[in-house]
């Protein structure tokens, strides 16, 4: 396994690594909801379903050419 020649710019452009961070934060948030139940009246599975529905997006985002990312001129 080997670094991509532009792993830099993958990691401050990219939208995969930003859903990615967002995901990672629902999960966190998913973790920390029954120590806020009674001050957020929010439902279990909520951050869970918004975790998942980042992580598909995530997925897409990486296989899409992204001009900032990959060089490539549309």
């Amino acid at each position: 396994m080997r670094l991509v020649p532009n792993w830099r710019e993958v990691l401050r452009y990219a939208w995969s690594i930003r859903l990615l961070i967002l995901a990672g934060a629902l999960s966190g948030a998913e973790v920390a909801l029954p120590l806020l139940q009674e001050i957020l009246p929010i439902h279990r599975g909520v951050f869970a379903g918004l975790s998942a529905l980042t992580v598909c997006g995530a997925f897409v985002s990486r296989i899409v050419a992204q001009k900032s990312v990959s060089g490539e001129q549309e």
